[in-house]
């Protein structure tokens, strides 16, 4: 914790000792009198700099630094437990914020949902949440359909792996990370229709020494390239270059942790998104409560090709990603089972980017090994 954190939150916790109100009163909601920039606040729940993502916000939030008339706010290393909900409070009352991005999952409900019923004033955005007509009007969700760029590993992947293994190191068996494997394995298949997916979830977001153990077990079991969804994929990255095996990152750009066997990555591109939606808080324009988009928004960007990398996985790549550019391709379609023989697509049916049945995913795709439970 810095000392500019420890101060808001003491100074919030004497002001409601004695009552103090009408810390953060102004023309604009949640802004001082006195105040003439837009307050915005970025709560991260890891480390700005851990090559992934938080880092990958936080040079969003650096993009917003750049535009006039706004003063960003940052506090890295928040708990996804009430103590986000002080680091809120203390943005708003204390540093007079309208604007907050609580970044991380588990900040949304119901510590988010919370303060944005309590703050109404205030706009609420987090990422990666599914915002329902049950929520308050004043929170909001984002997300980026990076699975288009884990598809596009996927097949780098697919075209590049002399075992055939691919190795997926993931936190947790949500949606967003099912979605992601089960994109890159369609992906790899498209190269390679034998190949398999093994998967190991650590169990939360950033335990880099598990993170380091799957990474030796997967390379132990003949997995050649290894991709991950984790906070920080540093430490996947840099094991599997010690160990001689081929990566594709996630969140950022690892490229420079792995300058032999790094293939591609997919990424974040808050840089673009961030200062759109503050601008549009400055126009007095409301921002739609849901918020998606892929390649096509310019949300999520691809890392470029490494060495490793030959002509025919840059030629199928390529043309996936331009068919994506143009809304023309469909990752998930029928018919396609899951990897208990489960029917979850059937022939003929497909599931576009938009649909919202994606974000529920909850099973794992033939040809990963693995289990949600």
């Amino acid at each position: 914790m810095t000392n500019s954190t420890f101060s808001r939150r003491r100074l919030l916790q004497s002001a409601s000792a004695l009552g103090m109100a009408g810390l953060a009163t102004g023309l604009w909601p949640g802004r001082p009198a006195h105040a003439k920039d837009l307050v915005i606040g970025f709560v991260y729940v890891g480390p700005r700099d851990d090559f992934g993502y938080n880092q990958a916000h936080a040079e969003g939030a650096a993009a917003v630094k750049k535009m006039a008339g706004v003063k960003v706010l940052e506090e890295e290393n928040v708990p996804e437990t009430v103590a986000v909900e002080k680091t809120m409070e203390s943005m708003i009352n204390l540093d007079g914020a309208a604007l907050l991005f609580p970044t991380s999952f588990g900040y949304y409900n119901p510590h988010m949902v919370k303060e944005a019923a309590k703050y109404k004033d205030i706009r609420f955005e987090h990422c990666g949440g599914l915002w329902s007509d049950k929520d308050p009007k004043n929170a909001g969700s984002y997300f980026g359909y990076i699975d288009e760029c884990q598809h596009l590993s996927g097949i780098v992947a697919g075209h590049t792996s002399k075992s055939g293994k691919l190795g997926f190191v993931a936190a947790k068996p949500i949606p967003q990370v099912l979605r992601n494997i089960n994109a890159f394995t369609l992906g790899a298949k498209m190269a390679n229709p034998n190949v398999t997916t093994q998967v190991i979830f650590t169990g939360d977001w950033s335990l880099p020494v598990k993170e380091a153990e799957a990474t030796n077990s997967l390379i132990n079991q003949g997995v050649d390239v290894i991709t991950c969804h984790v906070d920080s994929p540093k430490v996947v990255v840099e094991t599997a270059e010690k160990r001689g095996a081929m990566t594709c990152g996630y969140h950022a750009n690892q490229s420079k942790l792995a300058p032999k066997g790094y293939l591609t990555g997919a990424e974040w591109n808050w840089e673009a998104l961030y200062p759109k939606m503050v601008k549009m808080v400055m126009a007095n324009e409301t921002i739609p409560n849901l918020v998606r988009g892929g390649l096509k928004e310019e949300i999520v960007k691809t890392s470029p090709y490494g060495a490793l990398v030959g002509e025919a996985a840059r030629k199928q790549a390529d043309d996936v990603k331009a068919k994506l550019m143009t809304g023309s391709y469909v990752i998930f379609k029928g018919p396609l089972k899951d990897n208990k023989g489960n029917a979850v697509i059937a022939s003929g049916a497909d599931h576009i980017q938009t649909d919202i049945w994606l974000e529920k995913m909850d099973w794992l795709m033939e040809g990963v090994l693995g289990s949600t439970t």
